[in-house]
């Protein structure tokens, strides 16, 4: 059998891995001219920034792909002991992640910590309930403010409102084994002694894994080879690109639904329109360089706060990346702000941060992505009423979980069901 990939992110090479694990050849198409999609690193001034992901947990799974690539003298641990914040009423106040962090915490009041407690009460999700409605029906409106909803949808840079839990946190909920009581779960969880794996990363990026699968397979990686159009022949498709077609038995398209509709509509326009029309949310992320010294893994800013800041991961801290710290900008919140210039995004950046911190900041670099990530909104509804052509995978955030322990799995069980048939 012969498999086409398309897109050389971590989806596509971890799909690729699992398949030639499983005897089957494979040819992995990206347009960009490099490997990782966005999963990327740089150097910067002596400093390693990540424009997506900023770190991993070293779970089993994680620790078995850094074993696999030979990577382990790469990986070292962040800290865990650190505090997470949330900027409420102009100040940073701890998310109590802990039970110590809820009972000192000031982010929520006594009254809507009493209310939390009473979370094992509730039902479980409803159909086409929104993450806040779920959050405030699950836990109060407080907490769903201040708490559940930023740090979830913080992860998407988008809104509680829109964001349906039976595409995102429902699903997170479903393969915990989780169908009523969220806290019970966690309680459980506590009782039983299950660790947490730790926070880790590589000390020259996240993108060395995808890097590192990309060079072992590096006759079958085509980068700078984007794919024009997917027909079917006979039993079998051509992917099409600059440089002609290649013949394959089966296709794996791992790019983002906009992408991907344009590639399926020769073979399905029913389809092509479903996936043009998923909403994303576009996001900046701007790397600064400060002094700021307070210990902590970063904090959410919540809508009203008079912030066009998303959030701020504090590298200098979590991971020990001296002076480096990571703004996101956009989203739903303010999805034109990536119109402007770099410019002045990484002087809004860096603004907003001597703000909210009382340290200033000097901006090292800006990236975009677009589309960006999925907003699990009223429009992935639509996935419902339209199936992929036979002989033809996804492996994409827009119909499985994002981060790439999603992606790891999700590859996994693709390069399973091909190799199965």
């Amino acid at each position: 059998m012969h498999v086409g990939v398309i897109g050389a992110g971590i989806s596509g090479l971890a799909t690729a891995h699992e398949l030639r694990e499983r005897g089957v050849t494979v040819d992995v198409f990206e347009a960009d001219d490099e490997p990782g999609g966005i999963v990327r690193s740089r150097r910067v001034d002596g400093h390693v920034l990540d424009l997506g992901p900023q770190r991993l947990r070293g779970s089993k799974l994680i620790e078995e792909w850094i074993d696999e690539f030979g990577l382990r003298e790469q990986r070292f641990e962040g800290h865990d002991d650190q505090p997470l914040f949330v900027l409420r009423d102009g100040k940073l106040r701890v998310a109590p992640l802990s039970i110590r962090e809820a009972i000192t915490t000031d982010l929520i009041s006594w009254p809507g910590k009493a209310r939390i407690l009473a979370e094992p009460l509730t039902g479980p999700p409803r159909p086409d309930e929104t993450v806040a409605d779920f959050f405030a029906r699950k836990f109060g409106n407080e907490a769903e403010r201040t708490l559940f909803s930023p740090l979830y949808t913080g992860l998407y840079g988008a809104h509680a409102d829109e964001m349906l839990v039976r595409h995102s946190v429902g699903k997170a909920l479903r393969k915990r084994g989780i169908d009523r009581s969220i806290l019970l779960a966690v309680a459980r969880k506590l009782l039983e002694g299950v660790d947490i794996p730790p926070i880790v990363s590589l000390e020259d990026g996240l993108q060395t894994l995808p890097k590192a699968i990309a060079d072992r397979y590096a006759e079958s990686i085509h980068l700078e080879t984007p794919v024009e159009a997917v027909y079917e022949d006979g039993d079998g498709f051509d992917i099409v690109t600059a440089d002609g077609s290649t013949a394959v038995d089966r296709v794996v398209v791992t790019t983002p639904a906009p992408i991907t509709a344009d590639l399926l509509e020769p073979l399905d326009g029913d389809l092509a329109d479903v996936l043009s029309g998923l909403t994303y949310n576009p996001l900046a992320i701007v790397h600064l360089e400060s002094n700021y010294g307070r210990e902590g893994h970063g904090c959410q800013i919540l809508d009203g706060e008079g912030y066009e800041t998303l959030g701020l991961t504090w590298n200098a801290s979590m991971l020990d990346r001296d002076g480096v710290f990571t703004v996101y900008l956009g989203g739903s919140r303010s999805p034109k702000l990536l119109e402007e210039s770099d410019d002045r995004l990484g002087e809004l950046a860096a603004e907003e941060f001597e703000s909210i911190t009382g340290f200033s900041a000097r901006p090292s670099h800006v990236a975009r992505w677009r589309p960006g990530m999925p907003a699990y909104d009223a429009s992935w509804n639509d996935l419902d009423h339209v199936s992929f052509p036979d002989g033809v995978h996804v492996c994409a955030t827009y119909t499985e979980r994002a981060g790439i322990p999603g992606r790891l799995r999700d590859a996994k069980r693709t390069a399973e069901a091909i190799a199965g048939e």
